[in-house]
């Protein structure tokens, strides 16, 4: 808003009345939008260079049915993954002329379904979800039938899957993610690697596991059900998993932790515990948040890059906004970040 020569704040109203025009034709005028008759145009824009006018936020939504807002649901932002993905989504927003609207799930998935109503209820244009029942290896029902209702509205687009959805799906390509530490780990001559973390029904750490699985097979290693641990997504987990390791009689030379954060407890436990790390153990991860190089030794972990998936993700929710032609499904390829804690296998250890 601007001021008058008599101090008296401008607003959109006050150049309608002068102009004898709606608020909604000043702000079509101010978009530029070629629906108003040059008669009417002229008159309004010479009162807005008169008050060196320019719109609000409020304005410019009277022409334009538009939030230019999009709203994000993340699964628990206290994650170092969520939260490095939000920043960036909130960045390419900016960007590109829009604001967003976190929602903390903080976890509790029937939040979730409340989150999504709010968030039609706010009029956002798009819906960016971040994990949660997203990531579910079998789709929640009851979940995808209000998903539906909404996407007939508002787009969604998520960083899993939605089965028997339109929504939109930017995903990390997780076999790839899994390929890399795996075979890294297997050209340092490791052959007794764990999996510390993450649970079966998420669609993510299934297919690591599954990936983890089939070199197993290709390489002809022997499968040991004691080097599966499975748990959260949290430090505690880690901590947990590598205590139960360090006690079996024939210990892995090397943990792939599901997380930063987890791979945050392997290391604790594994110090704690006598072994030095990489030299008796080598702990790898994904994620490459900022843990990674916080942590002593630094942690060897998968990139996603998030500026560029925070842009994808975000262009996609404007592109479906927008009705534009864009695939269902896109992936972003994860690459790997080798630091200090990753290192040959010991010789007398390669047994």
């Amino acid at each position: 808003m601007q001021k008058s020569s008599e101090n008296k704040v401008i607003t959109i109203y006050d150049i309608a009345k002068e102009a004898g025009v709606s608020a909604a034709t000043v702000s079509r005028v101010l978009t530029n939008n070629a629906n108003v008759r040059k008669e009417k145009k002229d008159k309004v824009q010479n009162l807005i260079d008169k008050y060196n006018f320019k719109p609000n936020a409020m304005a410019r939504g009277l022409s334009d049915t538009k939030s230019r807002v999009i709203g994000i649901v993340a699964a628990d932002v206290r994650n170092p993954y969520y939260a490095e993905v939000f920043v960036a989504c909130e960045n390419a927003a900016r960007e590109a002329g829009y604001s967003v609207l976190l929602c903390n799930s903080q976890g509790i998935t029937q939040w979730e379904s409340q989150q999504l109503a709010m968030l039609q209820e706010q009029r956002v244009d798009a819906v960016i979800q971040l994990g949660g029942r997203a990531d579910d290896l079998v789709s929640d029902q009851e979940y995808v039938e209000k998903v539906n209702q909404m996407i007939a509205n508002i787009p969604l687009v998520v960083t899993g899957k939605l089965d028997d959805t339109q929504c939109y799906q930017v995903q990390i390509d997780a076999e790839k993610a899994a390929e890399l530490l795996l075979e890294h780990l297997l050209s340092l001559g490791h052959r007794r690697i764990a999996l510390v973390g993450g649970r079966q029904s998420v669609a993510s750490t299934y297919v690591k596991h599954r990936k983890y699985m089939e070199l197993l097979q290709k390489y002809q290693i022997e499968y040991r059900q004691e080097y599966m641990v499975d748990g959260d997504y949290d430090y505690e987990t880690g901590y947990v998993g590598m205590n139960r390791l360090a006690g079996l009689s024939n210990r892995p030379t090397a943990v792939v932790a599901i997380n930063d954060s987890a791979a945050a407890g392997v290391m604790r436990s594994a110090v704690d515990h006598g072994f030095g790390i990489p030299q008796d153990i080598s702990v790898v991860s994904y994620d490459n948040t900022s843990l990674t190089e916080l942590l002593t030794p630094k942690l060897t972990s998968v990139d996603y890059d998030y500026e560029a998936l925070g842009r994808r993700l975000v262009e996609t929710a404007i592109a479906a906004v927008k009705k534009d032609n864009i695939p269902l499904c896109q992936r972003i390829t994860p690459t790997l970040i080798v630091r200090e804690s990753s290192a040959k296998v010991p010789e007398a250890k390669e047994r």
